[in-house]
C-alpha cells in the first residue's frame, strides 16, 4: 500500500518588523509604479494636446498670411523668418517641419528645406495623416472664398511634445521620495508595536519554562497596548498563584489521603499482632471503618470535581418548588446530624416559589453548605442556621447563615479556588479544599451563582441564586441521567 510522504519541515518564519515592513514596502511600489505610469501617461496625452493646438495656432497664423493670386499660392518672403520666431514656442528636433501643398498636393513652401520626395515620405499616400505613428501632426486648410485651395502642414515627432528624460527622472525622483519616506514612516510604526509585543513574547516564553517572576516594564501611548500588556502581567501573576496553590494542593491531598491510610494500617497491625484486647480491637476496628469512610468519602469528593470540570456530569433543568424542597432538605439533614442537634431555621414568603434548576444539585449545594457551617461552630456551641428565601426580579435566593467563627479577610478571596483550604479549616477537619469550587460549578450549570455575602466571627452568610420559573416557560426540559442521589455528606 502506498504512503504518502508529507514534509515535516517548519515553515520559514520572520519578525514582525520584518513581515510587515516588507510587505508595506512591496504594497507602495507596486503602488507608486501604477500611480507614476497613470501621471506619465496623463502628462504625455496632455502635452499632445497643448502642442497639437499651439501647432494649430501656427498653422492658423501661415494660412492668413498665405495669399492667392490667379489662383495660385502666393507665400509671403518673410514667411521663413516668422516660422523661424514661432519655433521657439516648440520643443522641436529634426522631426519638426512646417509644409505649405496646394491643392495637387505640391510643396510650395517648407521649413525647414525638403523637396516633393520628402512630402511623400512623411504623409500617407492620401497626404490625410503622417506616414509614421510617431510623428504627429495638425493641418489647416487654405480658402479662397468658399474653395480649399490648399492646405498647411505642421508636423513634429511625438517624443518631442511629450516629455523629455528630465520630465522622467523628476517623476521617479518624486515618487521614489513618497516610497522612501512611506517606507519609513511604516518601519518606525512597526519598530513602536513590535517592541512590545516582542517583550511580552519574550516574557510568554519564560513563563513556558516555569519562570512566572516576569516584570513587563512596558509603557506606551496606545491603549490597547496598554491592556495587553496589562492584562499579560495579570495573567502571569494568576498563574504563578495557580502554580503554588497546585503545589500546596498536591501536597495537602497527598497528606489528607495518606494520614487514614497511615491510621487504618496502624489499628489493623495492632488488631492482627494482638497488641490489644478484644474489646480494644473491636474499638479499633470501628475507627479504621470510619477513617476508611473518610477516606471514601474524599475520594468520591475529588471524582465528581474532576466529572464536573470534564463535563460529564448532567444537570437538568425543571420547575421546582424551591420552599418545599429547602424544606425537605432541612429535614433530611437535621436527621443525619442529629447528634449535634442542629437548629435550622426558615424563613421564606408565603407565596410558593418555583426555580428552574434540577432539585438533585441544589440539595448537594445546601447540604454542603450546611455542613460547612456545622464543622465552623465552636465545640460545644450549638449550631444554628438562618436560611432566608427572597425573590428577585428572574432570581431566586437562598442565603445561609450559620453562627460559626467566620472566614478571616484574607481566605474570603481564595475560598471558591479548588483545593484551597484555610488555616483553621485544616486544624478542625479533614477534607480536600473541593466543596465551595464544585457548589459553584453546580449553581453556574443550572444558570445562578453562589457567592459569599458576609462573614465575621460571628458567622457566614452564603447566596445560592437560582434562574426564577417563569408561567411562560416549559414546565419541564428532558431530564438526563444522574449517576447516583445525593446523600449528606461532609464538606469537602
Amino acid at each position: 500500500m502506498d504512503r504518502q510522504l508529507t514534509s515535516t519541515k517548519p515553515k520559514r518564519t520572520t519578525s514582525i518588523l520584518s513581515h510587515w515592513t516588507l510587505r508595506y514596502f512591496l504594497i507602495l511600489c507596486i503602488g507608486f509604479s501604477v500611480i507614476a505610469a497613470g501621471a506619465l501617461y496623463w502628462i504625455r496625452t496632455t502635452s499632445i494636446e497643448k502642442s497639437l493646438k499651439t501647432a494649430e495656432l501656427l498653422g492658423w497664423e501661415i494660412a492668413d498670411r498665405v495669399t492667392v493670386k490667379d489662383h495660385k499660392l502666393q507665400v509671403p518672403p518673410d514667411l521663413n523668418t516668422i516660422v523661424s520666431s514661432r519655433e521657439k514656442l516648440f520643443n522641436t528636433d529634426n522631426y519638426f517641419c512646417v509644409m505649405v501643398l496646394d491643392n495637387n498636393n505640391k510643396l510650395i513652401f517648407s521649413q525647414p528645406k525638403m523637396q516633393q520626395e520628402d512630402v511623400y515620405y512623411r504623409l500617407s499616400d492620401d497626404f490625410l495623416e503622417p506616414r509614421n505613428s510617431k510623428y504627429a501632426g495638425v493641418t489647416v486648410d487654405i480658402a479662397d472664398g468658399n474653395q480649399t485651395i490648399g492646405k498647411v502642414w505642421v508636423m513634429q515627432s511625438k517624443q518631442s511634445i511629450t516629455f523629455g528624460p528630465e520630465t522622467v527622472w523628476l517623476v521617479a525622483l518624486i515618487f521614489g521620495g513618497l516610497i522612501l519616506c512611506g517606507w519609513f514612516t511604516i518601519y518606525l510604526l512597526s519598530s513602536k508595536l513590535s517592541r512590545p509585543i516582542r517583550q511580552v513574547a519574550y516574557a510568554a516564553e519564560q513563563i513556558r519554562g516555569g519562570n512566572y517572576d516576569v516584570n513587563l516594564d512596558i509603557k506606551t501611548r496606545e491603549r490597547e497596548m496598554n491592556e495587553l500588556v496589562g492584562s499579560f502581567g495579570d495573567m502571569a501573576t494568576r498563574l504563578r498563584q495557580l502554580e503554588e496553590w497546585r503545589a500546596l494542593s498536591l501536597a495537602g491531598v497527598s497528606h489528607e489521603l495518606k494520614t487514614p491510610v497511615t491510621s487504618i494500617k496502624g489499628l489493623v497491625m495492632a488488631v492482627r499482632d494482638d497488641v490489644v484486647s478484644p474489646q480494644e480491637g473491636k474499638e479499633f476496628l470501628d475507627i479504621a471503618l470510619k477513617e476508611s469512610e473518610r477516606m471514601e468519602r474524599m475520594i468520591a469528593d475529588l471524582l465528581d470535581y474532576n466529572a464536573m470540570t470534564a463535563g460529564s456530569v448532567a444537570v437538568r433543568k425543571e420547575r421546582t418548588n424551591l420552599k418545599l424542597l429547602v424544606g425537605e432538605i432541612i429535614y433530611q439533614w437535621k436527621i443525619a446530624y442529629e447528634e449535634h442537634m442542629p437548629e435550622v431555621q426558615l424563613h421564606a414568603p408565603s407565596d410558593a416559589l418555583y426555580v428552574m434548576g434540577d432539585a438533585l444539585r441544589i440539595q448537594q449545594i445546601i447540604v454542603n453548605l450546611l455542613n460547612n457551617g456545622l464543622h465552623a461552630t465552636i465545640p460545644g456551641q450549638q449550631a444554628l442556621f438562618q436560611m432566608h428565601l427572597s425573590v428577585e426580579e428572574d432570581m431566586l435566593h437562598v442565603d445561609v447563615q450559620d453562627n460559626g467563627t467566620g472566614i478571616s479577610i484574607e481566605d474570603q478571596r481564595n475560598i471558591f479556588e479548588r483545593f484551597y483550604r484555610g488555616e483553621l479549616k485544616k486544624r478542625r477537619n479533614r477534607g480536600l479544599g473541593l466543596g465551595l469550587t464544585y457548589s459553584r460549578l453546580l449553581a453556574q450549570e443550572q444558570g445562578g451563582t453562589l457567592t459569599l455575602v458576609s462573614s465575621s466571627p460571628d458567622g457566614s452568610t452564603f447566596r445560592l441564586s437560582l434562574p426564577r420559573w417563569i408561567a411562560q416557560q416549559e414546565t419541564s426540559i428532558p431530564e438526563k441521567t444522574y449517576r447516583s442521589p445525593v446523600k449528606a455528606k461532609s464538606a469537602l
